[in-house]
């Protein structure tokens, strides 16, 4: 049997309703896709990966000085085991920083909540988070367009997101058979991925083969995550993935998780309901949804 592989789709090769056409097959078959010509800075993304190995490095008493405090605002730091994909499993052999945007604070308001004192730490990552709030907007206007919407169908859903630029770092694993990230789907809509070379992450296809999803030159690696699954009423079908770090080195990754307004009503599109295929989900809330998502995978 041969291994598939992920469709690698260029952005600045395609307009955008042949754009969205590749992505919106991509979602139905993989849910996981590369984007190139995404137009986000190289020299921004290798400053994002210095700012985070640097963080990284601090005594752990001053990554416990910006630590994660509660579900309710999901940003900070967590330690090694703090969290566990799966809370069936021990905590996952990662530590990571999460900054993100107050709910109810303007656009040009952002990233309240622990800083470390780090010189050039925030002003990298507010651009960053500037430049994936972006590129996240864009996606969700090909999403809005291969579901038979309006473009603009999602804008409104996503001008005040819950979305959380997440900063992960994993040491190497002695124990093969630990996860530094367990196997899980993501709760959101839209997770953009940066990783560096060492390799790690896995994606089950839709058969159950767990196949590498290595790093690319010059992409993003892009999945939709369960949220935007109940929208389309499963026509985009969020992906488990998990993290197994076999190199001898430690692992770097930046999350941007590009999540809907904590108000947005997340209730099947009209335009992915039939008589014969209806609504699979209840309706609900994006902030219910992520907050019960989170607070299953803390453990402490």
């Amino acid at each position: 049997m041969s291994v598939p592989e992920l469709p690698v789709i260029d952005l600045s090769g395609l307009d955008e309703i042949d754009a969205a056409a590749a992505i919106g097959q991509a979602c139905r078959a993989q849910g996981f896709f590369y984007i190139a010509g995404h137009g986000v800075d190289p020299a921004l993304r290798s400053a994002v990966f210095s700012a985070a190995a640097g963080f990284f490095a601090l005594p752990p008493a001053e990554k416990e000085a910006v630590a994660y405090h509660d579900v309710g605002s999901n940003r900070g730091y967590t330690a090694l085991g703090g969290e566990s994909l799966d809370p069936e499993l021990p905590g996952d052999v990662k530590e990571s920083f999460n900054i993100g945007i107050e709910p109810s604070s303007e656009p040009d308001r952002l990233y309240p909540g622990p800083w470390p004192d780090l010189p050039g730490f925030q002003a990298v990552m507010q651009r960053y988070f500037a430049a994936m709030l972006d590129l996240g907007g864009r996606l969700h206007r090909m999403f809005a367009r291969d579901l038979g919407l309006d473009p603009t169908y999602f804008d409104r859903f996503i001008d005040h997101p819950l979305a959380t630029l997440r900063l992960l770092h994993y040491p190497s694993q002695s124990a093969p058979s630990t996860f530094g990230a367990a196997p899980h789907t993501d709760y959101g809509n839209l997770t953009l991925l940066d990783q560096d070379d060492t390799g790690g992450l896995e994606v089950q296809t839709r058969d159950g083969l767990w196949i590498d999803a290595s790093p690319i030159s010059d992409t993003l690696l892009c999945n939709i995550g369960d949220c935007m699954m109940r929208w389309s009423n499963d026509i985009y079908v969020s992906t488990p993935h998990r993290v197994i770090n076999r190199s001898t080195r430690p692992r770097y990754s930046v999350a941007f998780f590009h999540d809907p307004n904590p108000d947005a009503w997340v209730a099947c599109l009209p335009t992915c309901t039939t008589t014969e295929n209806p609504p699979r989900y209840a309706p609900t809330t994006a902030a219910a949804h992520i907050k019960a998502r989170l607070a299953r995978s803390r453990t402490n």
